[in-house]
């Protein structure tokens, strides 16, 4: 943390400093752990009940397979990480707040404050109902994913295919230990994954907007009819008495491509600046290896206050970010299509294709859990990889007699495959993903002051 401030006087104003009580950002990729390792704040990971996560075991259709992070070359200590979202935000700013030269203040930002097209810091109001102005040279906006603050800092175009339903299960044992389990489930996937030594969190996808009704009943029914029958059987009975329990919660899964206005004396950051499908847990990956970027380009700048040279300087945190959070985010994306069910049989294949591809092990499984995990963020080996599922899947329709049925099928999963992850690497700029030694501001050096 000290490394990132670098001695400089940081004012923080969170709009609740108390433990946040969240059902998504509980799971934590070895690639964010790793980044957490150059931040210095794997501790926040202590103390805090947190469990070692070594991979991902999918199930579908009464089968399944184990895939493992490839970490034989890392040190032991280096795994993900599942917890409760809020202990490990409430070690954070643990943390920050030792520092002497950091502040932090309960408030909520009601405004940032522009002068000639410059943000020069920001409006907010406290606890106690004062209204206050604060300024600073550089103001980073990251007020989540409901942020009220980003549209005067970027486009943003938010996507909203699914809402997970959040249960906790207590006291079970998962088919596989200090594993995340994804079921491919109908409608869409089904997750499980410890978040302490007696918890495990169930998040269950469901597609659109809305959901059925908690208060009447619709919700625990659906649960119990719908998604219980495809939950593995070791922990069937569990998830039933989550159901029974109550305490049921919903949140919208939103997804929205960096889009930036770069702006003087401001810059955006976390959820309010760039979202991703969360069936992948790929979020604090993305944040943290951002937090790195930025953290390394302001390094070598002595003084903030020239805020328009500034704000030129820091366009390369936009392309120097895009390995890990295009790859992250197309993966989410891609995946999240794949997986959920579809009466089409080209997309049904793709999804067994993926299933099957998956389950082969070796080189197969760990190139895509080397992806998904921001061990391997190439965006390149993500569009290789999976473009081998389509084309294995079409290899199985084709062999070994193809039928006009068959090439049909098999033209559509491959025309379906393009029609998923195209739109996404469009949408995450295909130069600055693929070519980003192309772009200018690449190669953009350290203000001289």
């Amino acid at each position: 943390m000290g490394c990132f401030f670098e001695g400089r006087k940081v004012f923080v104003v969170e709009r609740d400093l108390t433990e946040p009580d969240r059902i998504v950002g509980e799971l934590l990729q070895p690639g964010g752990y790793l980044k957490l390792i150059e931040l210095g704040l794997e501790d926040c990971v202590k103390e805090i009940d947190a469990q070692q996560v070594y991979g991902y075991a999918l199930f579908k259709d009464g089968k399944h397979t184990r895939l493992s992070y490839p970490l034989e070359n890392f040190h032991s200590d280096v795994s993900g990480r599942s917890f409760h979202n809020g202990r490990f935000i409430q070690r954070m700013r643990e943390k920050a707040a030792c520092l002497p030269n950091v502040r932090l203040e309960q408030g909520t930002v009601t405004s940032l404050l522009e002068e000639k097209g410059i943000i020069r810091g920001v409006q907010y109001k406290t606890k106690d109902g004062k209204e206050l102005a604060a300024f600073a040279p550089l103001t980073i906006v990251c007020d989540g994913c409901f942020s009220n603050l980003r549209r005067s800092l970027c486009n943003p175009k938010v996507d909203v295919p699914s809402c997970f339903v959040g249960l906790v299960l207590e006291n079970c044992n998962l088919p596989y230990s200090n594993h995340g389990h994804v079921i491919l489930g109908d409608p869409s996937p089904i997750l499980f994954y410890p978040i302490s030594s007696t918890e495990v969190r169930c998040l269950v996808d469901v597609p659109g907007q809305k959901v059925p009704s908690i208060a009447n009943g619709e919700m625990a029914n659906y649960l119990k009819t719908v998604v219980a029958p495809q939950v593995p059987p070791e922990i069937h009975d569990s998830f039933v008495a989550a159901v029974d329990k109550g305490n049921i919660r919903t949140m919208p899964n939103r997804s929205m491509p960096a889009a930036p206005y770069p702006t003087p004396g401001a810059l955006l950051m976390g959820d309010a600046f760039n979202m991703r499908h969360p069936l992948t847990g790929g979020g604090m990956t993305v944040a943290l290896s951002d937090i790195v970027v930025l953290r390394d380009l302001l390094r070598p700048l002595r003084d903030l206050n020239d805020a328009p040279t500034l704000c030129k300087y820091l366009e390369s945190f936009y392309t120097l970010r895009k390995p890990v959070a295009s790859t992250i985010n197309t993966l989410a994306g891609a995946l999240y299509k794949v997986f959920c069910y579809s009466p089409d049989q080209a997309r049904k294949e793709m999804r067994q294709a993926c299933f099957d591809y998956l389950s082969l092990g070796g080189v197969f499984s760990n190139g895509p859990i080397s992806l998904l995990s921001g061990l391997n963020p190439r965006p390149l080996s993500l569009v290789l990889h999976f473009f081998a599922v389509a084309i294995y899947g079409v290899g199985r329709l084709l062999l070994p007699f193809p039928s006009p049925k068959r090439i049909w099928i098999g033209a559509r999963l491959i025309s379906g495959a393009s029609g998923i992850i195209f739109p996404i690497i469009k949408a995450e700029g295909v130069r600055q993903m693929f070519f980003p030694a192309t772009v200018p501001a690449y190669y953009r050096a350290p203000p001289l002051r």
